[in-house]
């Protein structure tokens, strides 16, 4: 299926990233006309399809023939690339062969969406076995992994990475993830966010008062805030009990649990049912998700009101919602795994910490501290424009193909 995709101009970006612009252009100068397919699994829900919906519309303003199309599948097939995205992130599950000839069988099936782009994108576990099926050795083939694959089980490892075999490169989002025996093929680059997108553009206040009050969040007390899907690695009963354990020294406290449920992620629906119930009848903490009609625009409102931000994932390839929140000038506390280490300095733009008490304790000091926070969050959104904002994420891919190319 093809994703239907807005016009966007690297212009937009001059007032953010100035001459920068011009360096793009110049990158971009020998790919002009190149056909650029990008696949994944979903067009909405979750931080590849968000990237998508702006970087593939940015890389046809700077002269690439660039398309973005989906995988049909049944949920079942779902089901079983969700075992692949917690085993391949070292969960013990086992995966039967009746699953694997799924997954075989529905890629095979879905091969009919490469056509001939000369630069194939194939975003994470379930449309990596395209590449199995389609005999096209003289293109470029990328595999971009978006999930924490430092120590995977070992058992689906070894057959899963079957599928790669035909890749020229795997881009991976840190180092630390490249798989052994695979690193002269790897290469590391963060993913972003769009600045200008409705999620992260500039709101005025009466925007975000409206929003709260529909919501039901009193913009006088202080929020925490934690975006997150509904996912066994997020571990929002930590966040929860952090809440709780913040709630303690500041009674006035509130938590929002901001989501989408995402169409490629069947277990996301158990997970919400049993974070509901841990939370139970808690009037201060607020679930706000797409089923309340949350949108980007309300989780834009949402961040920008926030206090602090929290994040309590066990694993997590990046956490594109801590430079959301940096963006907005709000200090993190997370727990210091996978990507999120390279966006939070502790004590620079937020804290990081494992232990829940730790966590309560850091966020309980910044509440308190209102020139802390605002300190903490110029440094925030000055390290998100240098790093992870899409035109550098943009001039990466650029580097790529033409690398590829060459």
């Amino acid at each position: 299926m093809d994703v239907v995709l807005r016009e966007r101009n690297i212009e937009e970006y001059r007032t953010i990233i100035g001459n920068e612009v011009d360096e793009i252009k110049k990158l971009a100068e020998p790919l002009k006309g190149k056909k650029v397919l990008h696949v994944n699994a979903t067009a909405y829900g979750g931080g590849v399809a968000e990237i998508l919906h702006n970087l593939v519309p940015l890389m046809r303003s700077v002269g690439l023939d660039a398309r973005w199309r989906v995988i049909e599948a049944p949920d079942e097939f779902f089901n079983v690339t969700k075992k692949f995205h917690n085993t391949l992130q070292g969960a013990d599950i086992e995966i039967s062969e009746e699953e694997w000839n799924l997954y075989e069988e529905v890629c095979r099936k879905n091969a009919e969406l490469i056509q001939d782009e000369e630069l194939f994108v194939i975003h994470d576990p379930q449309p990596a076995a395209l590449r199995k099926f389609v005999d096209l050795n003289d293109r470029k083939w990328i595999w971009r992994c978006h999930i924490d694959l430092s120590t995977p089980n070992m058992k689906v490892w070894q057959r899963f990475s079957q599928y790669l075999e035909g890749y020229d490169r795997l881009v991976f989002h840190l180092e630390e993830y490249f798989p052994q025996g695979w690193k002269e093929r790897s290469i590391a680059f963060p993913p972003s966010i769009d600045p200008l997108s409705e999620k992260n553009r500039d709101l005025d206040e009466d925007t975000i008062r409206k929003t709260l009050e529909r919501l039901e969040i009193d913009p006088e007390r202080p929020l925490i805030t934690v975006v997150s899907r509904f996912d066994p690695w997020k571990d929002l009963f930590s966040a929860i009990d952090v809440y709780r354990l913040v709630k303690k020294e500041i009674p006035e406290v509130q938590l929002a649990v901001v989501s989408a449920m995402a169409t490629d992620d069947p277990e996301g629906w158990f997970f919400f049912e049993k974070v509901l119930r841990y939370a139970g009848t808690d009037e201060d903490i607020k679930f706000c998700t797409n089923l309340k009609g949350v949108g980007n625009k309300e989780v834009n409102a949402i961040q920008r009101a926030t206090t602090v931000a929290l994040h309590t994932a066990t694993r997590e390839g990046f956490g594109l919602v801590i430079s959301e929140a940096l963006y907005k000038r709000v200090p993190v506390v997370a727990r210091p795994v996978g990507g999120v280490k390279i966006q939070v300095k502790h004590g620079e733009n937020g804290y990081l910490a494992w232990e829940r008490e730790d966590l309560a304790g850091y966020v309980v000091k910044l509440i308190r501290d209102e020139e802390l926070r605002r300190k903490m969050g110029e440094k925030g959104r000055q390290t998100v424009v240098e790093n992870f904002i899409i035109t550098v994420h943009l001039k990466n891919y650029l580097k790529l193909f033409s690398d590829l190319l060459r």
